[in-house]
């Protein structure tokens, strides 16, 4: 059996791939990283480079077609091409990867090695220089070493060796890898709550754009009532029934609305560029939305419920918790430093000098190993590991009173929205009913076009009111179901659809 060092064992190890304390040291450094697995914050400009989740990858060429796009559509491209979703989904197999690493220390290693070379050694500077072999000169015939005794010797050597590693027990290594999948989970539930993310996003989007299609829609036919009206002012001017007065204004407020027109036109083309850049769809791709604006009243829910169902399935608080379960396993393989290593080495090999023959030689070698006088060190790292579960334990706290506020936050827009919407409604239909009855009474002569002008005005501000509310009621629904952890899965319900 040939005799092998503790150094030797440990460096044997090293090239096996088990070196305990950069491989537990690296594990660590991931797992601190662990808590910072969050979403980008939305960026108040629309730049993907501040906010990935204003980005996507382009998948798909220009046609020339338009591209029919549905909410559900847009949401699914989204899900599939959006930028930071798909930045997310990496960093989750990175966790995935730190966990194949981790359970890796747990399995036995195995490596066959072979070489085969040709060597010079000088024995003078091995220490065997003339005075050495001289002082074994009676072991030579004669008592005299042979002559042109040449101190550089020549060989041919040839080994194989098969070595086995395995760590049989060590607390870091066990409390490591629970560290590792409880961060590892944290980072799915991160990846679902970038889904979230890509969901309100694309379909605040989608519903921006369709509150455009109606503003658009609404300022082309005041533009062409203005227009009936002002040929009308015109006509009227040039019969000498009515004052110039009347045509300028008439002329007025048809330009007013071209403006508004243009206005509105301008903005559907900059947020359906937007639109794009989320779902993957190239900028110059000519789309039609084919959803029309939805509209549904939403079931009652209480405070209560809504938090109750947001504890059980908001992805944020629950890769909050799993934080927790990963800081809490890191703590404890500070904490288990003090506990022995247990491993297991052995090789095999043979070799051959010169061809004369091969020599096998093993080793099997159990290695227990454990602290001694680390104290300062151990106790410091347990107690940074568990102000880092502490910290967490506090934002879990402050998470759930975050989830309550933001709760009741959406309740009451949806609730305050939906009564906009109500009012709105009204109002447009009083606008309207102003308006006919103005035409009236300028047709019967009664009025100049003065109070016509400040009725079609009335109309196109109630119109665009409509618009923003039904937009502004319908995104709040989608807040309430991101807020409570079921937009994905529900928004379609929520929108009435």
């Amino acid at each position: 059996m040939m005799e092998v060092t503790r150094e030797e064992h440990f460096a044997s190890l090293r090239a096996a791939g088990i070196d305990l304390t950069p491989r537990v040291g690296r594990l660590l450094a991931f797992l601190v990283l662990a808590g910072c697995v969050a979403l980008v914050a939305r960026a108040q400009n629309p730049s993907s480079a501040e906010n990935p989740f204003w980005g996507s990858v382009t998948a798909q060429p220009v046609t020339g077609e338009p591209l029919k796009l549905s909410l559900d559509d847009a949401i699914q491209r989204g899900l599939k091409y959006n930028l930071g979703l798909t930045e997310v989904v990496n960093e989750e197999k990175v966790y995935h990867a730190e966990v194949n690493e981790a359970i890796q220390l747990f399995l036995p290693t195995i490596t066959l090695t072979g070489n085969t070379g040709y060597y010079m050694h000088n024995l003078a500077a091995l220490g065997f220089g003339p005075k050495t072999i001289g002082e074994f000169s009676s072991l030579f015939p004669g008592g005299v070493p042979p002559a042109g005794l040449s101190l550089i010797t020549r060989d041919t050597l040839t080994e194989g060796k098969i070595q086995y590693n395995e760590i049989l027990f060590s607390g870091p290594v066990i409390q490591g890898w629970k560290a590792a999948k409880g961060a590892e989970r944290a980072a799915h539930f991160a990846k679902m709550t970038a889904r979230g993310q890509v969901v309100q996003d694309v379909a605040g989007g989608y519903l921006r754009a369709i509150a455009d299609q109606g503003e658009v829609a609404n300022a082309k036919a005041l533009v062409q009532q203005a227009q009936v009206f002002e040929n009308h002012a015109h006509d009227a001017h040039e019969a000498g029934t009515a004052a110039n007065l009347d045509e300028l204004r008439a002329k007025v407020q048809l330009q007013t609305q071209q403006q508004a027109l243009i206005a509105a036109e301008n903005q559907q083309a900059k947020d359906l560029i937007l639109l794009k850049r989320e779902i993957g769809v190239d900028p110059e791709q000519t789309i039609e939305l084919t959803d029309p604006a939805p509209y549904s009243d939403l079931a009652e829910q209480t405070p209560e419920e809504v938090r109750a169902t947001a504890y059980q399935n908001r992805q944020d608080y629950q890769n909050l918790q799993n934080q927790v379960v990963a800081y809490r396993a890191l703590n404890k393989v500070y904490r288990s430093e003090r506990l022995p290593t247990l491993s297991f080495y052995g090789n095999y090999g043979t070799s051959t000098v010169n061809g004369a023959g091969t020599h096998g030689d093993f080793v099997a070698m159990g290695i227990l190993s454990f602290p001694i006088f680390r104290e300062a060190k151990l106790r410091g790292d347990a107690d940074a590991s568990k102000a880092q579960l502490d910290s967490v334990n506090a934002q879990l706290d402050d998470l759930r009173g975050h989830i309550d506020q933001q709760v009741r936050a959406a309740l009451l827009d949806v609730s305050a929205n939906k009564q906009l919407v109500e009012v709105a409604r009204s109002n447009v239909a009083l606008a309207t009913r102003a308006l006919s009855d103005e035409i009236e009474r300028v047709n019967a002569g009664v009025d100049d076009n003065l109070p016509l002008v400040t009725a079609q005005a009335a109309l196109a501000t109630a119109e665009n009111n409509l618009v923003e509310s039904l937009y502004a009621y319908n995104v709040s629904k989608i807040g309430l179901a991101r807020a409570t952890g079921v937009l994905e899965q529900q928004y379609r319900d929520y929108l009435g659809r």
